[in-house]
């Protein structure tokens, strides 16, 4: 009997890629057949994915990018791929496709859609992405990595949560020192590549703490790599013990060993903190076109899990007090912790594969 096959359309950026990744492995472990469907841009993305999934590039575009002519040619290529989706499904059907978002998995749900195939998105952040979007109402499930997530009327999600790494999840819920008279940590991100503002607010910010706590913080700060030798001299100046780099290789122990984390509000780093179980401030990127960021930070700032700064309320001054009223509470500190770990979801994969099996089981009758 051949093994069941599940469809997984993404698009080429780490948000979409990642969980979609972690289902390809758990899916691949419960002996199915596994096959990514995404466009060329994606598969320079795959290098991830384990060997055993079968990578198809179909045609697709965005109208959001590129010149005049090429959203001129943007519906035809988005039809030749759902053409040639529709043509591979029908040889070798699908159990079950599932959608990460991003406009590469578009001819892959279309063509689920047009041939009533078991289907499901799942979306990373607190409010639909545009493919997802499109989708939301042509699928038999809509799983929700962020909670709440904005739908559209009449529409319901199920919360999954966003699938974190093996070494996330060996960190999972680890015991928390709250912040006293010792030495403490402080984790600084700004996503993959660092935030400006992160470097323009945060060094400035903690050189002007009182001297006794001051005394005790040690931070890891990524920064982008145009800002790696200011920070690192300004930390190096007012003598402020600091690592300063592009890119941690390991951020889950030093999100673990951490009495704050601030941050943007990315999905996978949300998931991460809850996951961990550690107070966060967070800075949603104000570029945003939905203010996605901001929904993602929505459930660990209203269970006082975290604190939330606009970037326009993330200054020196704002941030300075903010620090200090957060490393002066030992009990505040640890009652974050607590609700950030009440609001992870380590078992995120896990809820993704009982979701794809049901969906399959139900096909089949």
């Amino acid at each position: 009997m051949t093994a069941p096959l599940l469809i997984i359309a993404a698009g080429g950026t780490g948000g979409h890629m990642f969980p979609a990744q972690a289902l390809a492995e758990a899916m691949l472990a419960k002996g199915w057949r596994v096959r990514l469907s995404t466009d060329a841009r994606g598969a320079r993305y795959a290098s991830g994915f384990p060997d055993a999934v079968e990578v198809s590039v179909v045609g697709s575009a965005t109208f959001a990018r590129g010149g005049v002519l090429q959203k001129l040619l943007a519906p035809f290529r988005i039809l030749g791929g759902i053409g040639a989706a529709k043509w591979r499904m029908l040889r070798d059907r699908p159990a079950v496709v599932v959608g990460f978002g991003g406009y590469p998995a578009i001819p892959a749900m279309s063509a689920a859609w047009i041939l009533r195939i078991p289907r499901m998105i799942h979306e990373q952040n607190g409010v639909l992405g545009r493919v997802n979007q499109l989708f939301a109402r042509r699928v038999d499930q809509i799983a929700c990595g962020t909670w709440p997530t904005a739908l559209p009327g009449r529409v319901e999600g199920v919360h999954t949560g966003n699938p974190v790494r093996a070494a996330i999840l060996e960190h999972a819920g680890a015991p928390y020192i709250p912040p006293g008279d010792y030495p403490m940590s402080l984790l600084v991100l700004g996503g993959s590549q660092g935030a400006r503002v992160m470097s323009d607010i945060v060094p400035p910010a903690i050189s002007a703490l009182p001297q006794h706590i001051r005394r005790n913080v040690r931070v890891s700060h990524q920064a982008r790599p145009e800002d790696l030798e200011r920070v690192k001299a300004y930390y190096d100046g007012e003598v402020i013990q600091a690592n300063v780099q592009t890119f941690f290789d390991d951020v889950p122990r030093r999100m673990a060993d951490a009495q704050l984390v601030i941050s943007r509000s990315g999905a996978s780093t949300v998931a991460d903190v809850s996951v961990i179980g550690r107070p966060a401030i967070w800075v949603p990127y104000a570029g945003a076109i939905r203010d996605e960021q901001t929904a993602n930070a929505q459930q660990l700032v209203q269970s006082g899990a975290a604190i939330l700064m606009t970037e326009d309320e993330f200054e020196v001054a704002a941030l300075t007090q903010t620090l200090t009223d957060f490393l002066t509470d030992e009990k505040g500190g640890l009652k974050m912790s607590q609700a950030a770990t009440a609001c992870g979801v380590p078992d995120a994969t896990e809820r993704l594969v009982q979701l794809v099996e049901n969906l399959a089981e139900a096909g089949n009758k």
